[in-house]
């Protein structure tokens, strides 16, 4: 593929992860591809996970605060049976539960079982999580052989259906799971064989939905990508309310002004020029734009970027 020519326009781009490379690899492509330093994402993905990236590039990097924190979707694979030292297929795999054990647990013992996974729920993160644990992340520190044992916090678990369960030497569930942001699935998996008095792992993950923005509408890395970017404005429109502003009032407002707007309870606002471009997402407080993130215009092809 040709490189794009430097200094594109900013946006957010939709891609599909395949399995077996990282988010970071997912980014340094990005890179190359559309021809700018100025890409980031938002929520890393596993190796072993497929699905929904959410990219942003150039000054749309600026949206992806905003994005991580939205609920997310997946698809997985539980298999119960075993644990593994990763809470997932690539750890290391744990003494195995017996046929006879597996057969005998029933169909209502699981539902029981994810009932109690579901709502608002205490969950301990996965040892090899990015949680960053003394200046390292956690993954980190399980590698080199340190015990590594996390806090439990609180999420959200707003569904955990069971889609199709496979009864053989193991017993798989295929599961959809919406939770909010910071939820482990490796962990919902882990804590599921717990339960069940049989361990559990991750054979499969797949990130279907983050927020609004859903893996059917993504582009797998090797296409076309530049061609493939939203609008800011657009994309912060789907996000959050938005006020519409004069030619006079963009300029005021990217210039660093507090310009007047209507008070309006929402935070952030997108405040969006007339030639359709985010100028900025503001708080209105005593009818003044506050400022939280503002959004320059796009440089000129060949010009350094900021």
């Amino acid at each position: 593929m040709t490189r794009a020519p430097r200094n594109p326009a900013s946006g957010i781009l939709l891609v599909d992860k395949p399995q077996g490379i990282t988010s970071h690899d997912v980014v340094s492509r990005t890179r190359k591809f559309i021809g700018t330093r100025k890409v980031g994402h938002a929520g890393t993905l596993d190796p072993m996970a497929t699905g929904l990236l959410v990219l942003g590039v150039n000054n749309a990097t600026r949206l992806l605060t905003f994005v991580v924190g939205l609920d997310k979707q997946y698809t997985a694979t539980i298999r119960l049976g075993a644990v593994t030292n990763t809470d997932d297929a690539e750890g290391e795999l744990g003494q195995r539960e017996d046929a006879a054990t597996l057969a005998a647990i029933t169909d209502a013992q699981v539902t029981a079982a994810v009932s109690h996974l579901t709502g608002d729920i205490s969950q301990r993160p996965s040892s090899v999580s990015a949680i960053k644990v003394d200046g390292k992340r956690a993954y980190t520190l399980a590698r080199e052989g340190a015990e590594v044992v996390l806090a439990a916090r609180p999420v959200t678990v707003s569904r955990f259906d069971v889609l199709e369960t496979r009864r053989g030497d193991w017993l798989d569930l295929d599961v959809v799971v919406d939770c909010s942001s910071g939820t482990y699935i490796r962990a919902l998996a882990r804590d599921l064989g717990e339960a069940l008095g049989v361990g559990g792992h991750l054979t499969a993950l797949r990130r279907t939905r983050i927020g609004p923005f859903g893996v059917e509408d993504a582009v797998p890395i090797d296409e076309s990508l530049p061609e493939r970017m939203r609008p800011p404005a657009g994309v912060a429109r789907e996000l959050f309310a938005s006020v519409d502003l004069d030619a006079q009032q963009a300029a005021d407002l990217g210039n660093g002004k507090r310009i007047a707007l209507a008070d309006r309870p929402e935070t952030p606002i997108a405040a969006i020029g007339p030639d359709e471009r985010l100028v900025g997402l503001v708080q209105v407080v005593e009818g003044k734009a506050h400022i939280l993130a503002n959004f320059p215009p796009d440089a000129v092809p060949g010009e350094a970027q900021q």
